[in-house]
């Protein structure tokens, strides 16, 4: 990073440069604003540390030239003869910082690290947003991974055809958003693209809805209902969880993929359509075939352009991407949220077992409650964090419900931490009526360490470990709740 450095004090300033040249900064100096213009022309320069009284032109006159001519350098104004109207004016002005001597060179040093920090994050992010906008984006699906480039590469080369589409992917993976590219890049893009849950409907429900029915068909049948098959002639009908088709209605879905046509429930014409069917399954349609749950001539017109759709956790080199993507959409222009990188080592750490949508949701929440421009690891839930704890859950036996209890509490109580609007003097706004914020906390630690110590026959060590606290850290909850005997 490549600091300039303006002060008519050279007593002052020489120190201060080779310090900050010593902390491995490129740095120059100059003992005025006139000369300090003069080589930002010149060069270009990330920092610009000016003090604010100087013969001819002042430190403030620079600073507005500074940001007007190079918005991205930021300024760093100090001064002996600071007051608060000038700190507050160099501020609205867009001074990074202001710092009133005399000052610890540390101080700057400390300054100048933060912004190199942050330089970096912005950078990471500007090409994030490039690879998202180029070369790592198709119809709206994000990824570089070789799995997802090879999904992108399959769509492009099946769009074309009318071929069947069997796509296989665990919940969340962006199964739906597959079928939307295929229809969208397909010579039926003009055409109408039908989504349909088939497990969302009840076997006679499934039937109406695919097929439409007659009026008095059956007793709410109280007019005439189209149904999806017919509604998606001329384009493309996605069949969501086609696994949880009824066997007997199965027969009728096999007829229109071997003859497009079909009779509304109650009715005896035969009516024609020419679509494009596109399935998807979260499970493996074989097995169920094999276990008489689902038909072996029907998996085969399906399964005849096969699609497998990566879970998150063998593609984890695009969630930095997806992350970008989701603080982008959920972000406001006025504030933008970055991640740190302790935080994205736990989230490219995390299994995501909701997949590509969990993700989605989790940004989501973080940007609307998030009350601070950085994303820190602190912020993220329990489950993110620590999902040992949820693990174990899973594998006890003896008392199933202790574990699943503690967490709850802790997702309860975090959620409660982030709704509060704690304030920065460490006052606390009540909550829950006459019951005091800090109060519900002290109750909540002590029944949650509690139950720990009681599962754990009130072994500290394991207790701690069980509630994600050095071990250390809970003797002191120990001791300040009383419970250290």
């Amino acid at each position: 990073m490549r600091v300039l450095l303006v002060d008519d004090d050279r007593v002052a300033r020489v120190p201060l440069r080779d310090d900050i040249r010593e902390a491995g900064y490129e740095v120059d100096e100059t003992g005025s604003a006139e000369e300090a213009l003069d080589l930002l022309e010149k060069r270009e320069y990330d920092v610009v540390v000016t003090d604010l009284r100087m013969p001819g032109m002042d430190g403030i006159e620079l600073l507005e030239l500074v940001k007007s001519r190079r918005p991205d350098a930021e300024v760093i104004v100090i001064t002996a003869y600071g007051t608060v109207q000038t700190a507050v004016r160099a501020m609205k002005l867009g001074a990074y910082e202001y710092l009133t001597k005399p000052f610890d060179n540390e101080e700057l040093l400390l300054i100048l690290d933060r912004l190199r920090e942050l330089r970096t994050v912005r950078a990471e992010n500007i090409q994030l947003k490039r690879q998202l906008s180029d070369r790592y984006r198709f119809e709206h699906m994000i990824g570089k991974s070789p799995a997802m480039r090879k999904v992108f590469e399959l769509i492009d080369t099946i769009s074309a055809s009318d071929s069947t589409v069997l796509i296989r992917g665990e919940t969340g993976t962006g199964k739906e958003m597959v079928a939307h590219a295929i229809h969208a890049q397909s010579p039926r893009k003009d055409g109408p693209f039908v989504a349909v849950s088939c497990a969302a409907l009840s076997k006679e429900l499934l039937e109406s809805e695919l097929f439409g029915h007659e009026k008095g068909a059956f007793t709410s049948a109280i007019r005439d209902k189209v149904g999806k098959f017919q509604l998606a002639d001329g384009g493309t009908i996605f069949l969501d969880e086609v696994d949880d088709i009824p066997l007997a209605l199965q027969v009728k879905l096999l007829r229109v993929l071997q003859q497009h046509e079909f009779e509304r429930v109650g009715g005896t014409e035969t009516l024609r359509v020419d679509i494009r069917v596109i399935a998807a399954t979260k499970v493996d349609l074989k097995q169920e075939v094999q276990q008489g749950r689902f038909r072996e001539d029907l998996f085969y017109r399906l399964h005849v352009v096969p699609i497998s759709l990566p879970p998150l956790r063998e593609r984890r080199e695009d969630i930095p991407l997806l992350i970008a993507h989701f603080l982008d959409l959920f972000s406001s222009s006025e504030r933008r949220m970055t991640v740190s990188p302790e935080a994205m080592k736990v989230l490219l750490d995390y299994s995501w077992p909701g997949n590509v949508r969990e993700l989605e949701n989790l940004i989501e929440r973080l940007v609307v409650i998030g009350t601070h421009p950085e994303l820190r690891a602190d912020d993220l839930p329990l489950e993110i964090r620590r999902p040992d704890l949820l693990a174990d859950t899973q594998d006890r036996v003896a008392e199933p419900g202790v574990t699943q209890e503690i967490l709850r509490r802790y997702r309860a109580l975090e959620d409660l931490i982030q709704r509060s609007g704690i304030l920065s003097s460490g006052q606390v706004k009540p909550v829950l009526g006459q019951v005091s914020f800090s109060e519900i906390v002290e109750a909540t630690e002590r029944d949650l360490i509690v139950r720990a110590l009681d599962y754990t026959g009130a072994n500290k060590t394991k207790a701690a470990e069980l509630l994600g606290m050095k071990l250390s850290t809970f003797r002191d909850k120990l001791t300040k709740l009383g419970l250290d005997r």
